[in-house]
């Protein structure tokens, strides 16, 4: 493609060079750079892609996007300087990839919790009814009916548009996406034309990133200010930041709720540990997930789908057939006859949720013990909230390592017991080996109790030291299940 072709949605401040030349390939990793391809310098937060820019010259690179000009030039290499590199490269990126959200509908879901689940459940869906479907998400990306592995909610630009591009490829009618706060801040989905944008909730989360709430909260926020006139809005009216959300929108705004008048309303007639009993605008529903959270992620899909054009029957008939996600409320039945349930739940909202669904459902039959820990180089500030939630809602809590990173797991352990008092202390038991947390906690549950190990979820690894091992909660919890008498 023509540079020139590539430049055509972004500002630029100044070219060097010829900008008529052919790209063949489009990279912010210097390390990935081919023959004839334009190379994007950005400012991340790790390191300044301005430092690499000979680094890819010297492995072919044609062509440099650049907030600063390097001091020394070359004959036969065009540069061209912008005032944000990294706003850019989602629309060059875009342009490379011959706008592929031009030709699918795609939708972002974004929130706190529930966004893996609503867009992993959007996607078996629409595949159920028939759609070719892409899904980009936490757990895995999928073209239609192939697997992508992934390392980020949101992939960057490029990679992001070269997926997009293998979807209307393969000719996939919808796309499902998770669109984290991240994401919008990075402009890693500047150039995507949206069909549609659900908002979930909001609650703490990656502080260590946004540093403030409200930074938080405008990150969010941004996705649906920028939602074009002709896409639709769907947002949680059972968040009270749910209708802020939308006050910039130009989008078709709709609701939904469990507890209001809404577009889409829902309420649980019947709740267990094998499904839930719902009322959906009128009309009740079986459903195979747990608790009110799930209800109101069922909501949010069920609204989406007739958004989309679905019939509200059809919607219904599909919804009764999902399952749920991996690691999002899993429950495993042990041999001794209390269940374990694995859960993803890695903020003090995402926790406070799973264990009040189990409160709810278990109504004082049995005692609830909890196994959690935290990430290390991550958010600290909700380290002892997460310690005070499980201690508040459970009879006995483990707490335990998570994915250390690069942090010590002890250090972690005590930031998470800095939030207890002295009496609540006598509710916890500390062991940093994950495993044997986990087989502590089974040999202490008895039948009728419930074990939550919470924090991993889908996750099959432990990160430690730059290091990633082999993990899985619910692998150590069926070793230990084959155990038992």
């Amino acid at each position: 493609m023509k540079l020139q072709e590539l430049l055509k949605n972004i500002s630029v401040c100044e070219i060097i060079g010829d900008s008529n030349i052919d790209i063949k390939g489009v990279n912010i990793d210097s390390r990935l750079v081919k023959e004839g391809d334009l190379f994007v310098a950005i400012k991340g937060t790790q390191a300044d892609g301005h430092d690499y820019i000979p680094k890819a010259l010297e492995k072919g690179a044609s062509a440099v996007l650049c907030e600063v000009i390097p001091a020394k030039t070359y004959e036969g290499i065009t540069y061209i300087r912008v005032k944000d590199s990294e706003d850019c490269t989602g629309w060059i990126a875009s342009a490379f990839y011959g706008e592929p959200t031009a030709t699918v509908k795609l939708v972002g879901v974004t929130g706190t919790n529930g966004k893996t689940t609503v867009a992993t459940l959007l996607y078996n869906m629409f595949r159920h009814l028939g759609y070719k479907t892409g899904l980009i998400s936490t757990v895995c990306n999928y073209v239609d009916d192939i697997a992508v592995p992934t390392n980020h909610t949101t992939p960057d630009a490029i990679t992001l548009n070269a997926l997009l591009k293998r979807m209307a490829d393969k000719g996939c009618q919808y796309v499902f996406m998770e669109v984290s706060s991240h994401s919008v801040v990075q402009g890693r989905i500047a150039g995507l034309k949206f069909a549609g944008g659900i908002f979930t909730n909001l609650t703490r989360d990656h502080l260590d990133y946004h540093k403030t709430v409200e930074n938080y909260l405008k990150a969010k926020k941004k996705f649906f200010d920028d939602m074009p006139s002709n896409a639709f809005c769907l947002t949680n009216l059972d968040d009270k930041n749910g209708m802020v959300m939308m006050q910039n929108t130009k989008a078709h705004i709709y609701t939904y709720s469990l507890m209001h008048m809404s577009d889409f309303e829902g309420e649980v007639l019947e709740d267990s540990f094998e499904g839930m009993l719902l009322n959906i605008n009128n009309r009740e529903v079986s459903t195979q997930f747990v608790g009110r959270f799930n209800a109101s992620n069922l909501l949010a899909v069920y609204g989406t789908a007739c958004l989309l054009g679905i019939p509200f029957e059809e919607a219904l008939k599909s919804l009764s057939l999902l399952h749920p996600v991996v690691g999002r409320f899993d429950a495993l039945h042990s041999n001794k006859g209390y269940t374990a349930i694995v859960d993803y739940a890695h903020t003090p909202d995402a926790l406070a949720n799973v264990l009040n669904t189990i409160q709810e459902v278990l109504k004082r039959k049995g005692k609830i013990i909890t196994v959690i820990g935290a990430g290390g180089n991550r958010d600290k500030g909700k380290r002892p909230m997460m310690a005070l939630e499980a201690v508040k809602k459970s009879n006995l809590v483990i707490i335990t390592s998570d994915n250390p990173r690069f942090e010590n797991p002890q250090d972690i352990i005590n930031d998470m017991l800095a939030g207890l008092d002295t009496a609540q202390r006598k509710a916890v038991m500390v062991n940093a080996d994950r495993k044997e947390a986990i087989r502590m906690a089974c040999a202490l549950a008895q039948p009728q109790d419930v074990l939550l190990v919470a924090g991993k979820g889908h996750e099959t690894y432990q990160e430690i030291k730059g290091v990633k091992y082999h993990f899985d909660d619910k692998e150590v919890l069926r070793e230990i299940f084959k155990d038992e008498i």
